[in-house]
């Protein structure tokens, strides 16, 4: 190695960087004998080389350029030795320090290959920034993909944010560059600083693969432990390792966005950190008797108003609620309170803040060069480029990230749609068809379907929803037959003709019944959930309430009837925060739920009515153990369109295991209204919307009801019930009849 540098180069590694630092810096052998030392410190004064335990001075090194740059010559050192610098500054301070280009490269031949195929399912133990001892020393591992770089340089307070201090190694020209600092610890601020491949340096970057993120609005990644948290949730662990079929078992789903559900009055109206939600989320949803909760997204994001749904830190729970620890904490009370926790996850799109993913490395690298496929310009965002290798690696290892650190039960995948369609949202002329001349996205279809098998290779338990508004066919079909291998897909048209129904004065519905029946054509086309979600109560929407029609005990009345059909419709149920007491002003995502309507009869009726009808989906085989079997549903009557009234029967594995529900969406009280059905006993109710203790006007059918002959709606009996206005009730046999 030569000890003499031009100044030329000299000039170029001090401004524009040089892919192999490592090359050029720390000890080397000499050309002429001996060894030299070359080290980078700009703004210090004056440098020595002190032996490894501080006790002696080796040698003072040489400025040789302005910027920073010093060297010592040894001529008579044989070999390299450990050694240490000590640093002098104008202003008098001084330290004793490492000299980081003394150490080797961590990360291994192996897992640079995978890295680069694209198949490394523990990504994140290789990049981002690690704590780690390395050759002895403590301090942080630093790994950044940037393949078309000139410099890439980890800056922070550590170094006074000087891209030049430590300037790291491109290893072997692969793209993926890696730097040892030591005694650096966990709390750090960093950024990388990037030279693009024209000399220009690029706006600071937060790590794509940063485990923690400062609070906004700043933007630096924080080096954390991912791995220290104590979890105490084995019990719920091994449970769901053991659950390897979701579909028969009983799941209605509480959507909660953090920020709103409830906040903290008395300073401020903050929002609650992650471990006063511990203190209040899992004891309500328990009461509630909701088997699971959905975050809307909690990846770190710039934005309050996405929600979440504009993330730029996938692999870091937001800091708005507290550090990852916190969050971890959450889930595991959850846990313990036997809740399953699902997330919204988003490798659809992400936001051009300068800061984050875009032209990362002064390339389109995690998006398409062209914005005909790169840009989603309803949303102001980029597309991933899923037929990247690395890009589409660096989404698939997250989702195994989120299931093994943080213990999360389930992913929904927002925005399922605008990944399989290349034209989505866009005119003609504005899109690229695939290489068939066809719309669709076959780089996201593989993505996706390579998404569901990396999670179920897992064994865990684990599942996964779509967010898919279209027919796209078999989403919840398994990859080996051709589906996209989604456990469910949220059901969007259930959702879209039922609301638009339900908003239909009551003389009207007879002529649009087909509008709450037309879900059960295709109820098993699909593993379907039924979703209420904060979609329906944003953007002037305003609150389910408000959709029901008449006078406001009509609405209630309404609204009680509706919830009653949704869970008794074959498919899981969702409804989101706020729903289950009838909220009644458009959600906000920087206010609290109006908890205080509990004081009033009406919305404390629709809250019983809820928690009721999840210990009725969780306790009634029926209601759940074939959601997606056409023999788990029996129509008795859905074209009763004079009365507005809807029957059908739902069934459990075992055939003597039924219910009976009936619908009535008009206000009239319908008397001695027959419903066939096929086996003679005794039913009894055991659900009625119209329940006093619901708000309703008390109209039951109490007592032991008997079956009569003849039969109605072309079954063998019936029963001679009385029909409450706009209500749901469910009936259950307590007895059958022997029959041939």
């Amino acid at each position: 190695m030569k000890e003499h540098l031009s100044e030329s180069f000299k000039h170029s590694l001090m401004t524009n960087g040089y892919g192999d630092p490592f090359s050029i810096l720390g000890m080397h052998k000499s050309d002429k004998g001996g060894v030299f030392i070359r080290v980078c410190y700009p703004g210090a004064d004056k440098i020595e080389v002190i032996s490894y335990d501080e006790q002696k001075v080796i040698g003072e090194m040489k400025n040789i350029h302005s910027y920073g740059l010093f060297q010592l010559n040894l001529p008579e050192e044989k070999s390299f030795f450990d050694y240490k610098l000590h640093i002098y500054f104008l202003d008098g301070r001084n330290y004793i320090t490492e000299d980081v280009y003394r150490f080797a490269p961590v990360l291994s031949d192996f897992d640079l290959h995978l890295l680069n195929e694209g198949t490394h399912k523990n990504l994140y133990d290789k990049l981002g920034a690690h704590l780690i001892n390395h050759q002895g020393v403590d301090g942080v591992f630093f790994a950044v993909w940037a393949p078309n770089a000139k410099r890439v340089s980890v800056i922070g307070n550590f170094n006074m944010w000087d891209g030049r201090r430590h300037m790291m190694r491109n290893r072997a020209g692969n793209g993926v560059w890696e730097i040892f600092i030591p005694h650096l610890v966990e709390g750090e601020f960093y950024k990388y600083e990037i030279v693009d491949n024209k000399g220009q340096v690029l706006p600071l970057k937060a790590d794509p693969v940063g485990f923690a993120a400062e609070l906004r609005p700043n933007t630096a990644s924080a080096v954390y432990n991912p791995k220290r948290y104590q979890w105490a949730d084995d019990q719920w662990m091994e449970k769901r390792a053991k659950n390897q079929d979701p579909l028969h078992k009983p799941m209605n789903i509480y959507e909660v966005h953090l920020g709103s559900w409830r906040r903290n009055s008395l300073e401020g109206n903050r929002f609650l950190t992650y471990r006063e939600l511990a203190q209040e989320l899992p004891e309500y949803v328990k009461y509630m008797g909701f088997t699971h909760v959905e975050f809307l997204p909690v990846s770190e994001h710039p934005f309050d108003g996405s929600w979440g749904y504009q993330t730029l830190g996938l692999y870091a729970p937001t800091a708005r609620y507290g550090n990852p620890d916190d969050f971890k904490f959450l889930v595991d009370c959850l846990h313990r309170e036997g809740i399953g926790v699902i997330i919204d996850w988003v490798p659809a799109h992400f936001p051009k803040d300068t800061y984050g993913l875009d032209y990362f490395d002064g390339t389109a690298l995690y998006e398409h060069a062209d914005t005909r496929k790169g840009e989603q310009k309803d949303w102001g965002t980029k597309i991933y480029n899923y037929g990247r290798n690395e890009v589409a690696n660096y989404l698939l290892a997250n989702a195994l990230f989120w299931i093994r650190e943080y213990h999360i039960d389930g992913l929904r995948v927002d925005a399922v749609a605008s990944m399989l369609y290349l034209d989505y949202g866009r005119k003609a002329g504005e899109w690229l068809p695939n290489q068939y001349g066809g719309h669709e996205n076959i780089e996201a279809i593989s993505f996706l379907r390579r998404l569901n098998e990396w999670i179920y290779a897992e064994n865990s338990g684990v599942v996964t929803f779509a967010e898919e508004s279209t027919s796209w066919p078999m989403v919840s079909r398994p990859t080996y037959l051709g589906g996209l291998g989604f456990t469910f897909k949220w059901n969007m048209g259930w959702m879209n003709d039922t609301l638009q129904y339900m908003h239909r004065e009551s003389v009207h519905r007879k002529y649009h019944q087909s509008e709450m029946t037309f879900s059960f054509v295709y109820a098993f086309n699909e593993n379907f959930t039924l979703p209420l979600s904060h979609d329906e109560v944003v953007h002037g929407k305003g609150p389910l309430i408000d959709k029901m029609t008449g006078d406001r005990w009509q609405k209630f009345a309404n609204l009680r009837a509706y919830y009653g059909f949704m869970y008794a419709h074959p498919g899981k149920q969702l409804l989101f925060m706020g729903n289950e007491f009838a909220q009644d002003h458009e959600w906000k995502y920087n206010d609290s739920l109006s908890w205080n309507l509990l004081l009033n009869s009406d919305h404390s009726g629709v809250q019983k009515l809820i928690k009721d009808l999840n210990e009725l989906h969780i306790l009634q085989p029926a209601l759940h153990e074939l959601d997606f079997e056409e023999k788990g549903f029996e129509w008795i009557d859905g074209s009763d369109v004079e009365h507005s009234v809807i029957s059908f029967i739902r069934k459990a594995k075992n055939d003597k295991d039924f219910l009976v529900c009936v619908s009535n969406f008009t206000p009239a009280t319908l008397y001695d209204y027959k419903v066939g059905v096929n086996h003679s006993g005794i039913y009894e109710e055991i659900l009625n919307t119209d329940n006093l203790k619901y708000g309703g006007s008390g109209v039951l059918n109490q007592g032991q009801i008997q079956t009569i002959e003849p039969g109605w709606n072309f079954k063998k009996y019936a029963l001679n019930l009385t029909i409450p206005p706009l209500s749901t009730i469910i009936l259950k046999p307590v007895q059958l009849n022997n029959e041939e």
